[in-house]
């Protein structure tokens, strides 16, 4: 993982106004008020987006706003979002949607290599922003039926938004270059209350190995550098590459306390099994683990004692540092890191079982221990061929 530079520590810029928020109702309710009361442009750029109920509802939001003259690009991943109907995509473009699907680097009817448009990001008037973990789909929502995936986002009013309108802009130009500040990116003069919670100062953070951009590693170097007294990280897919552990095992060794929330089971088992394996090097350091006993959990979220945090897209594990396009948020303001703690220590009081040596070992046995080990190697080599799968072909 690459150093630090010390420069991009003075990267944060002030004067944002900002709400946190977790996954389901309340991120979808927000999204629908965005793109509704949006006069310029909307950029919605996806990892999934799903054709059922959620994915319907903002679709047609998306609709209305461009049938109301807004300028409206959405781009979702080609494999993230294999599963869409082509019909969908043909119904956003006939309700003047320019739609879109992220292509890799090469592909063909039958393979597919490339990086994966990972990042889940929402621009509205390039003056609001919302940046989280939450794809488009009835998982990520609460519905009377089901409580949503556990996630979190970030919603912005400030110069960034600025600045991620022109990220999300040179990307659905294929990365061909853009001046700084597109005229189509300058702030509109929209008014939209959010339920602003926070003023604090921010800065965008980005991982694409294409364009040799690893802000977001760099970021959570940061985190375990700076961190004098605690460090809390809600974490999906939670398989540190060797980088990060040492950062881990150095921070813990300062005295850091360490505390890393976990799904007790997730959608792709043998990424579980892996997590496991590392539960024993993670108690030997003395870093706390606790396993959300809720719906899946598939936030990412880190703070670095009660003074900054990242939220976003970026998962602590090689696909995200090392594949994918991520996208993060930086926050530094001690009002909005602690509204995140206080969150955070509840899910862990309320919602999650403390992993020790002493419940480990009821869960060890030998054929448990080579399952995770297996588990782990296998996963090692599947993200260092993370860029790659051989498409099917999908019946008509």
């Amino acid at each position: 993982m690459p150093g630090t530079k010390p420069a991009e520590r003075e990267t944060f810029v002030s004067n944002h106004q900002v709400r946190l928020l977790w996954g389901g109702r309340a991120y979808f309710d927000l999204l629908l008020k965005l793109i509704g009361q949006a006069r310029e442009s909307i950029h919605l750029q996806v990892y999934i987006f799903e054709s059922d109920a959620t994915g319907d509802r903002i679709a047609e939001a998306l609709i209305g706003a461009a049938a109301s003259g807004v300028a409206v690009y959405v781009l979702v991943d080609g494999y993230g979002s294999q599963r869409l109907p082509k019909a969908f995509g043909a119904r956003l473009r006939e309700g003047g949607v320019h739609f879109r699907v992220f292509e890799p680097l090469l592909r063909s009817r039958h393979f597919y290599f490339g990086r994966r448009l990972h990042r889940k990001v929402l621009v509205v008037d390039a003056r609001y922003a919302v940046i989280t973990g939450v794809n488009i789909g009835n998982k990520y929502n609460d519905l009377p039926s089901q409580a949503a995936w556990l996630d979190a986002a970030v919603c912005l009013e400030g110069e960034v938004a600025s600045h991620l309108c022109n990220a999300c802009l040179m990307t659905w130009k294929n990365f061909q270059f853009i001046k700084r500040f597109s005229e189509s990116c300058r702030p509109a003069q929209t008014a939209i209350d959010f339920g602003q919670t926070h003023r604090c100062a921010l800065r965008m953070r980005r991982n694409d190995w294409v364009r040799r951009k690893y802000e977001i590693s760099r970021t959570y170097r940061e985190i375990f550098h700076d961190a004098k007294e605690d460090v809390i990280l809600l974490s999906s897919y939670f398989l540190p590459g060797r980088a990060m552990q040492k950062d881990i095992e150095m921070a813990a060794n300062r005295g850091v306390r360490i505390r890393v929330i976990i799904c007790s089971r997730m959608d792709v088992p043998l990424v579980k099994d892996a997590e496991r394996y590392m539960y024993d090097w993670l108690l030997r350091h003395g870093v706390e683990i606790y396993e959300y006993r809720g719906n899946m959990l598939h936030g990412k979220l880190a703070t670095s004692d009660r003074k900054w945090m990242t939220v976003g897209s970026f998962n602590i594990n090689d696909l995200s540092a090392r594949v994918s396009i991520e996208l993060n948020i930086d926050l530094r303001g001690e009002a909005v890191v602690r509204q995140a703690i206080v969150e955070m220590e509840k899910i862990i009081a309320n919602d999650c079982e403390r992993i020790t040596r002493g419940n480990i070992k009821l869960k060890n046995s030998m054929p448990a221990r080579f399952v995770r080990w297996w588990a782990f190697r296998v996963l090692r080599v599947l993200f260092f061929l993370g860029t790659f799968y051989m498409r099917q072909e999908k019946p008509e």
